[in-house]
């Protein structure tokens, strides 16, 4: 059995995780974030997910996505490693709203596996009803 693991496998855990957030923040105001510590503390175990296997990732890889900000997605897996109880949630916030919707539309073949992947949530009901692109651009 081959046991090596390829960029598609860790762009597909990327993925999992990047949906996870917009699956689970579509709706979400600032307020109702810093109100629920289990779904921040969930993003935030998911953006580290993210930022350890894009460190996985081959740099021919991630020379191939130059638009992708890969040391910034370090840069905030160290801040919510090494400071996790004093991590300002308006950088988490700010990152689930903006950055990542931007880092999605800018990359149209990880936006493709994205819609893939939350098209599959909601053939499974899984997506609470919502409209696929409704999650992907609002």
């Amino acid at each position: 059995m081959d046991n090596k693991k390829t960029d598609q496998y860790y762009i597909d855990k990327i993925i999992t995780d990047l949906t996870f957030i917009r699956t689970h923040t579509e709706s979400l105001s600032k307020s109702k974030l810093e109100e629920d510590e289990i779904l921040v503390d969930s993003i935030m175990f998911r953006l580290i997910q993210v930022a350890e296997n894009s460190e996985k990732l081959t740099e021919k890889f991630k020379k191939t996505y130059p638009s992708i900000p890969w040391r910034a997605i370090k840069g905030l897996r160290n801040r919510i490693v090494h400071e996790y109880g004093n991590v300002d949630l308006t950088i988490v916030y700010d990152t689930v709203k903006k950055d990542i919707p931007e880092l999605i539309g800018r990359n149209l073949p990880l936006q493709k596996r994205i819609k893939s992947s939350l098209t599959a949530r909601c053939k499974r009901n899984i997506c609470g009803g919502q409209g696929i692109f409704y999650l992907l651009y609002s």
